[in-house]
């Protein structure tokens, strides 16, 4: 949703879509990075950020918390793991004992906890997720469908990682302050960029889904 390209500069479907709705609003965006994402909405609310836009899910607490957008994507969360032991662990009952990664704050830890997952590795995103999964100290890790996507299996930076069960399936939103008007502006843009068909050529270049 969010990376540095080689020259160092924010990419992404999110990257790019915010561009586009500040140039539209005729500002400039500048990124943030939220070290600990369980803190978003404290670094919302402290104004530190104007607004939490990187494949954030759509829950009770985000929508008491913020004023949230639509949903834009589709997302799942699932199980990844050496790609050998796979077959082993069908589904949520089978990992249950298993030391598990998850990113601290994220939908993730919360679907591994409600699945009954005792052995949780918080980490501080998910790209450490997965390197613990690599490295062999922990058995496997929750995460984003679209991360999990980007960064296992053959040509990319975990090739003898693959994909499990799906634990949750959601959708994501983009929250600002309580009380915002920009949301009501950010909701008819998407829906602009979804008629003229700009936001599906988004969508697929990143090979994402978007919401109904």
């Amino acid at each position: 949703m969010d990376y540095k390209d080689d020259n160092g500069e924010w990419t992404g479907f999110d990257a790019e879509l915010a561009r586009l709705f500040a140039a539209e609003l005729n500002v400039e965006c500048e990124f943030f990075i939220i070290a600990d994402w369980s803190k978003k909405v404290f670094e919302l609310d402290s104004k530190n950020i104007d607004v939490i836009w990187n494949g954030m899910t759509i829950n009770d607490e985000l929508l008491e918390t913020t004023s949230c957008s639509d949903p834009y994507v589709v997302n799942a969360q699932v199980l990844v793991m050496k790609a050998d032991k796979l077959a082993s662990y069908p589904d949520a009952t089978s990992i249950k004992d298993l030391s598990i990664a998850v990113e601290n704050g994220s939908t993730g830890e919360k679907v591994a906890k409600a699945a009954g997952c005792t052995n949780l590795v918080a980490v501080q995103d998910m790209a450490t997720a997965l390197m613990e999964v690599a490295a062999g100290t922990s058995q496997g890790c929750v995460v984003d469908i679209t991360a999990a996507k980007a960064m296992t299996g053959e040509g990319t930076s975990y090739p003898d990682l693959g994909i499990g069960f799906s634990l949750a399936y959601e959708e994501y939103g983009i929250g600002f302050r309580k009380g915002s008007d920009v949301t009501a502006e950010l909701n008819a843009f998407l829906n602009k960029l979804k008629d003229n068909g700009k936001l599906q050529e988004l969508a697929k270049k990143y090979e994402l889904t978007l919401a109904d």
